[in-house]
């Protein structure tokens, strides 16, 4: 036979099969375009040549692995729903004379019009939208101005056609291997394959269970968010495990359960619905979970990256209290006196006011707890002690009240303290054998450096004797000696030329310093920070909003295809129904029953996850400065709200043809 002659049944099998392929044809254009996309921005030299341009990249690079792990795991999945479509159609070619060789070509030149549909659409979106998508970013990073000029990067053509063809290759043998080895009756009757009641597999409930119970606990009840980093993924894996198990074998045994409630399950609506779902559930109890794994991912990066995005001025000025931060590495004021005193003048020089200025010593240590004593050994053997690490800030109290305006007064082996982001909750605290015994108080100096720690830490205000002494006895005892600073904070009012002016007359000043050894330390401003913060919340921010976008798409597909195939499954079932005295208001309420219970368990599981996952997220948001929980807490919940919303037209969408397809 000719080549023209296979590749008419191919065009002619795609087209029949239109209502299956159009959607995931889509989807393959979808993922290759945002895959071009992310990585033609991560090469594009308008966004490397850019200041902050390292988060940026990562956050770039970083998308384009995640698209390709999606494109490889989800394709493959939804091919499943296309061949089990199909496999009818491949039987009656096999009864009819054709050989599986021949059906095998067929099935080969339809993956190659697949993929040079998919590659060149998706590649062509991608390059016309490429522009606009490298605008957003620019918009996202707070850069007014954006390089002029059209970008198409060869490298990112190749990968992504590359991407494709080898998803699109192990389908291929996939779909070879079903043909290959099933027997016409076989594939005949693989369309309605799992019709068999499943047995309910307790043990394997039981183990979902306990993997979604592990992953919870795990998630509220971390208290470092350095434990939250190194516990996340074992987090998430529990709870994909556990939901995935629960879905397959723990919905058998809750529907079992219902059947079993006579007065319930003996009802029209109940009896249709609990009884279909049951002989179903084995074989979309996957696509459910796949559902409300990809909502809870959808749900947790949007709101957190969008609590970043809107909570980013506030972020900035917690990380640098003044527009002016200066760190001396040596805490003792006369040291520092004739460096602080000229960056004063220097300000009066320009005509700049200083609207706000603050200057205190201050010592910090980070130290494992142990009750109400702290090891500085920085030994950190097991995750207890992770868990238990904390930074001790130390001030003097002359400093404190100077800077607050209090008055203070404190003997020798006093301590007042100030709770960060736990409480200490003992009388005493020792260290390096001194002992203090310990008092409150409500506020304490921001200081930046202290800020933007990721474990808890407590404010402490010793008498100035006491805190020289600490200094002295951390030196000799640990040889540290970069725990002693002394901070400069400067507000001042002036424009951003003046301000960036005013920066580099200070930098060098303090670079003409240590040249001579007058000084040691660093400088930091809001001017000059603004630019790597916007950056990186940024760029997050706008890799939350696309992959969001992508897995939404695919969640949408999904439940898709999960309609259309139950709809073609459910249609005979319906119709003798039907023939046996059951009215179409009795069916329509049977389909309404049946497709509510399951469309909405994903959703109703994935927003248990993202409550369940709100205290390891908010911990691993304090990593990046992000401490508002009630911020993040409105993020979720509006997130949460929207994505109902949509889940809930989607629902109106789909059961409209599931019920068109059981009603022919």
């Amino acid at each position: 036979m000719k080549l023209g002659f296979y590749l008419r049944i191919a065009v002619n099998n795609l087209r029949k099969n239109s209502q299956t392929y159009v959607p995931y044809i889509l989807t393959c254009i979808v993922t290759i375009m945002m895959h071009y996309m992310m990585k033609s921005l991560s090469l594009n030299p308008g966004i490397t040549n850019l200041y902050g341009a390292g988060y940026v990249a990562y956050m770039l690079t970083l998308g384009c692995h995640v698209i390709e792990i999606f494109a490889v795991i989800f394709l493959i999945y939804t091919n499943s729903f296309l061949i089990k479509r199909r496999k009818k159609e491949f039987a009656l070619y096999l009864i009819l004379g054709m050989e599986k060789k021949h059906l095998s070509f067929v099935l080969f030149l339809e993956t190659i019009l697949v993929y040079v549909v998919s590659a060149l659409a998706g590649l062509a979106l991608g390059i016309a939208l490429d522009k606009a998508m490298f605008l957003l970013i620019f918009k996202f990073i707070g850069t007014e101005s954006a390089p002029l000029g059209f970008f198409i990067s060869p490298k990112a053509v190749l990968t992504s056609a590359k991407l494709l063809g080898a998803v699109y290759l192990v389908i291929y043998v996939k779909n070879l291997f079903t043909i290959q080895t099933a027997k016409p009756v076989e594939l005949l009757r693989g369309g309605s394959m799992g019709e068999k009641e499943p047995r309910t597999k307790w043990i394997m409930a039981v183990l979902g269970a306990f993997a979604l119970g592990a992953g919870y606990y795990l998630a509220l009840t971390v208290q470092s968010p350095v434990t939250a980093m190194t516990l996340l993924f074992v987090a998430v894996i529990s709870v994909i495990i556990g939901t995935y198990l629960l879905f397959t074998a723990g919905s058998i045994a809750i529907l079992k359960i219902m059947r079993r409630n006579k007065r319930f399950y003996y009802k029209a609506d109940h009896f249709i619905s609990v009884s279909g779902m049951i002989y179903r559930m084995k074989q979309n109890a996957v696509g459910l979970a796949n559902i409300c794994i990809l909502s809870t991912m959808v749900l947790v990066m949007v709101s957190s990256t969008t609590s970043m995005m809107v909570g980013m001025d506030d972020i900035i000025h917690t990380r640098y209290p003044n527009d002016y931060c200066v760190y001396s590495n040596a805490a003792d004021k006369s040291a520092n006196r004739q460096i602080f005193d000229e960056i004063t003048k220097q300000c009066g020089k320009m005509g700049v006011k200083i609207t706000q200025k603050q200057e205190y010593a201050y010592g910090e240590f980070a130290v494992v707890q142990d009750g109400d004593s702290f090891r500085t050994d920085g030994n950190v053997d097991t995750v207890q002690d992770m868990e238990n690490i904390r930074i001790l800030f130390f001030i003097p109290l002359s400093d404190y009240n100077d800077c607050m305006g209090t008055g203070f007064a404190m003997e020798d082996g006093q301590l007042m303290m100030y709770d960060g982001r736990e409480d200490y909750g003992y009388p005493l605290l020792r260290i390096y054998g001194m002992e203090f015994a310990v008092e409150h108080v409500d506020r304490m100096i921001n200081n930046g450096s202290s800020v933007s720690n990721v474990a808890t830490t407590h404010y402490c205000i010793l008498t100035d004797r006491d805190f020289y002494t600490l200094l002295r006895k951390a030196k000799e005892q640990s040889g540290i000696t970069g725990t002693g600073r002394r901070y400069l904070g400067l507000d001042v009012k002036a424009d951003d030329e003046a301000k960036e002016l005013l920066r580099a007359k200070i930098k060098q000043i303090l670079s003409d310093a240590e040249a001579e050894g007058q000084f040691s330390g660093y400088m930091e401003t809001i001017l000059g920070q603004r630019t790597s913060f916007i950056a990186l919340y940024g760029g997050f921010f706008f890799l939350g909003v696309f992959l969001g976008l992508l897995f939404v798409a695919a969640t949408v597909l999904i439940i898709y295809y999960k309609q259309i195939s139950e709809g073609y499954e459910d249609k005979e079932r319906f119709a003798i129904m039907q023939k046996v005295g059951m009215t179409k208001e009795e069916v329509k309420g049977a389909i309404r029953s049946q497709v509510l219970t399951v469309f909405f368990l994903p959703l109703v599981v994935a927003g248990i996850h993202v409550s369940a996952a709100f205290p390891i997220i908010a911990k691993i948001l304090m990593m990046l400065n992000m401490e508002n929980r009630s911020l993040y807490l409105t993020c979720t919940a509006l997130c949460f709200l929207v994505f109902a919303l949509l889940y809930v037209a989607i629902y109106g969408l789909t059961a409209r043809t599931y019920y068109r397809i059981v009603s022919r």
